[in-house]
């Protein structure tokens, strides 16, 4: 029988990586809140229907990435794809639109899409996400974008460049759809299979498409920047002027569509030359139809997503933060077992990270794992001292000992290393 292993485009974090993990999500977090961004939760699968109504059944993730069951109750589920209709849902149910808008909310959860595993891709891939629903103004869209930007800038994510674009809206895009389709019926023969299938559902999604004679076919493609109507015209310089007044440069991409059909007005995405071919490393845009697509009142919306696994790929190389503990208790004897348990408690109590051994070493073996582990200080416990009330505390860079008193010990440790007790 093989060794069991982790499932075909999964991985497993070890405590180093989730260290790592942990620390952005932390960095993350403060960032998000600093820009009036409250974290939200919704469940790993919904509803089947609120992903084909909302992402759209033309999209690549809904004909061919879903991982969609059946439940014992006879519901068709789905482990969500994306994070953006589970928050419109959300929205919709809880009556979010009682509360000041814009309501502004960020996520970070895990993301399933059956698709070809590649670096920084995988079948569960963990995502952060911001949405602002209830505004329509131009500053939601540019304060989304720069919260991006910033977080790639926290995170120290290097060479993070802006492409952005409009998709107009329902009172200019249909026309244009129609003389983008006109253009690609007139050269049917140059198109891959996949684009000749999106003509038909949604001509705009053959602008994802990457074979080389498709792209150059879609290079001489009517664009849709030069068939906006006044009021997305007007929109979208407004974003472009305010994401300039950010410290951002902007460069106009009219192949960038993103990947769901939801998406109204602006559309953006950052790349990273350290990505290599696939260099998106996150973006999104506006999707003022989609809570009405899903069964609300009229409402806007913008936001973005940004994989975890494609930002870690993408940042600099920077040093794990410390796992180390603060002390490491030592027992001299057996008979100190049960006092150095309670110890560490009582340091644990104090806020202190406090380690001791659990594999039955020798004190010899024990002073060598304090060591391995890292520690600031070791405290060390024998009979002897222990019926004077006393412990024995080393300093584990320089090797000093110096005996203090049991009473008081965590407050006086706590001291030291500069923690609050």
């Amino acid at each position: 029988m093989s060794a069991p292993r982790a499932p075909k485009g999964t991985y497993d974090l070890l405590p180093a990586a989730a260290a790592r993990r942990d620390a952005m999500v932390s960095a993350a977090a403060r960032l998000f809140a600093a820009y009036g961004y409250r974290r939200i939760v919704t469940p790993e699968f919904e509803e089947t229907g609120l992903f084909e109504r909302g992402v759209g059944e033309a999209t690549d993730i809904v004909r061919k990435e879903m991982y969609t069951f059946v439940d014992k109750g006879e519901r068709s589920l789905t482990l969500r794809p994306e994070g953006t209709a589970p928050v419109c849902r959300a929205y919709v149910e809880h009556g979010l639109h009682k509360w000041p808008q814009p309501v502004k909310v960020w996520y970070y959860c895990p993301m399933f899409r059956y698709e070809r595993p590649q670096a920084g891709r995988y079948r569960e891939h963990y995502q952060f996400g911001v949405e602002a629903i209830g505004s329509a103004g131009p500053a939601v869209d540019a304060e989304v974008i720069a919260l991006l930007a910033a977080l790639f800038a926290e995170l120290g994510v290097e060479g993070a460049r802006l492409n952005m674009n409009s998709m107009g809206d329902p009172a200019c895009r249909p026309a244009y759809v129609d003389k983008l389709r006109g253009y690609l019926r007139g050269r049917e023969g140059e198109l891959c299979g996949d684009c000749l299938e999106r003509l038909d559902l949604n001509p705009l999604r053959t602008f994802d498409c990457k074979v080389e004679s498709c792209r150059a076919v879609l290079d001489e493609a009517p664009r849709i920047i030069d068939h906006l109507c006044a009021d997305c015209r007007e929109h979208f310089d407004a974003v472009l002027e305010l994401v300039k007044r950010a410290g951002l440069e902007p460069h106009l991409d009219f192949r960038l569509v993103r990947g769901l059909d939801y998406y109204t007005r602006t559309t953006f995405e950052f790349n990273s030359d350290r990505l290599g071919a696939q260099s998106g490393v996150g973006g999104g845009g506006r999707y003022d139809g989609l809570i009405e697509q899903i069964g609300g009142a009229p409402t806007p919306g913008v936001g973005w997503g940004s994989g975890l696994e494609r930002i870690a790929l993408a940042m600099r190389d920077q040093p794990l933060p410390s796992s180390a503990p603060d002390v490491y208790v030592v027992s001299f004897s057996d008979e100190a077992r049960a006092a150095a348990f309670g110890v560490a408690q009582e340091l644990r109590g104090a806020g202190l990270a406090a380690e001791l051994d659990l594999a039955g070493r020798s004190p010899k073996g024990q002073l060598k794992q304090a060591g391995r582990s890292g520690a600031k200080l070791a405290v060390l416990l024998g009979l002897d001292e222990l019926g004077a009330g006393l412990v024995r505390l080393r300093t584990m860079a320089g090797g000093g000992e110096e005996d203090l008193a049991a009473a008081g010990l965590a407050a006086l440790l706590a001291a030291r290393l500069g923690k609050e007790s």
